[in-house]
């Protein structure tokens, strides 16, 4: 989201006259894009702070700026407390940029964080480097209002663009070369434009180009209705990857954090998605340590991982943020209990995912080409429409290329195989 974002800004400022500079120290306004989710994503925003003091010294006209969910939560803290920040501009202000920019080249700071109920940015064209995967933010904000989550006091409320606006987009990406999309919002499958609602939408997008692979997240388990699984299962280029969150397997926990759901309720959710989908992998994001968390609630968390098997999960430490319920629960659970929790959870993790992917072996799937593998100048990095990574020998291929491989082995984060034939790829346009 923050990607799509900053793609958002750069459209804004673009029109304006500015242009994106590659080297920061020949830059006139450095922004940072940022996130309030967890503690440890603040944090890291303050020390990159102290590294443009330097900057600024050897230019006193530098305007130094701080974008994003961060900038909503602290506000007048970051213009008052950290002197070199000249401009704070929350989510739903940034077609302010310009003038704020203007401003402060003359001296004057300024802070933009009013949230919006209408602003999509329906309307900009976002600057996007070239490539191969673009994300479009189809809604803004969020109404869940789950108790440790700070997202509908930095984003607001939910408010979705039109169908037409998001097709006409894609089609535009389709013209560029565009291999894959992202739909994002904060709960896609609320999505709702007044007539049609995210399944409309996803399958609208995937009528595109059959070529372009079609993925979104995050999902809100309450919201993934069966005409949804039913377009993901019945359009080939709709990937078979849903990222649904479950967050604790406890029902006193869920509770705690308005989840609006049970432990039964989800595990019936992702047997019937795998039911429907055949091969559709599923992640997660887990939370540990939430308030007044037992053993026998973290003990719930181990044995849902177990029976659903997801493909992975993100994990987390509770982190308390401010304005949510859960901050006024307290942060009873030691980090050292939470350390631990976190890691029993990740080994299991670990071992499911391992037995998951050994099932792919001598399997064929098809990959998009993303580009040379870090690790070796020999090798080339896939992905499949079920986001797993898959790591192949380099051959005449180019980024964007569908190919056909045979899985030859694997770990518990990377598939590795053979392309089946140099003259079956699917050349990128």
């Amino acid at each position: 989201m923050n990607v799509a974002d900053t793609e958002v800004i750069n459209g804004i400022l673009n029109q304006e006259g500015y242009e994106i500079c590659n080297e920061i120290s020949r830059a006139d306004a450095i922004f940072m894009n940022t996130c309030a989710i967890r503690e440890n994503a603040e944090q890291r925003i303050y020390g990159r702070l102290s590294n443009f003091h330097h900057l600024k010294k050897r230019n006193p006209h530098l305007v130094v700026g701080i974008v994003g969910c961060m900038a909503e939560r602290l506000r007048s803290d970051l213009i008052e407390k950290e002197k070199l920040v000249d401009i704070v501009c929350g989510p739903d202000e940034y077609r302010k940029l310009p003038e704020l920019i203007d401003n402060a080249f003359h001296g004057e700071k300024g802070i933009r964080v009013q949230l919006s109920r209408s602003e999509t940015y329906d309307d900009i064209e976002p600057l996007r480097t070239e490539g191969i995967s673009a994300w479009i933010s189809v809604m803004r904000g969020c109404d869940k209002f789950c108790t440790f989550c700070v997202v509908p006091f930095t984003r607001g409320r939910e408010r979705c663009r039109t169908i037409s606006t998001i097709v006409r987009e894609v089609e535009l990406l389709a013209a560029r070369g565009y291999k894959e999309i992202t739909l994002l919002g904060q709960n896609v499958n609320s999505f709702f434009d007044g007539t049609s609602d995210f399944a409309d939408l996803l399958v609208a997008v995937a009528e595109v180009d059959s070529l372009i692979r079609v993925r979104f997240t995050t999902s809100h388990p309450q919201d993934m209705s069966e005409r949804l699984i039913a377009a993901i299962a019945t359009h080939k280029n709709i990937c078979n990857y849903i990222h649904l969150p479950f967050q604790s397997g406890s029902d006193r926990i869920l509770g705690l954090m308005n989840r609006t759901y049970t432990r039964e309720h989800f595990i019936s959710l992702a047997q019937k998605i795998k039911t429907n989908i055949p091969g559709v992998a599923l992640s997660t994001d887990i939370i540990t340590g939430f308030p007044t968390e037992t053993e026998e609630d973290h003990t719930g968390t181990l044995d849902l991982l177990r029976e659903v098997e997801f493909d992975s999960a993100f994990t987390f430490k509770y982190s308390p943020r401010e304005n949510t319920k859960a901050w006024k629960m307290g942060d009873d659970i030691p980090d050292t209990i939470k350390g631990r929790r976190l890691e029993e959870i990740i080994q299991l993790q670990r071992r499911i995912s391992f037995k998951l992917n050994q099932t792919l072996i001598n399997s064929e799937a098809r990959i998009l080409l993303e580009g040379p593998s870090k690790r070796s100048n020999l090798e080339w990095i896939g992905r499949t429409d079920s986001n797993k990574t898959v790591i192949i020998p380099k051959a005449d291929f180019e980024v964007g290329d569908y190919i056909d491989v045979r899985i030859s082995n694997v770990t518990s984060a990377t598939l590795f195989g053979k392309f089946l034939d140099q003259n079956a790829v699917v050349r990128a346009a």
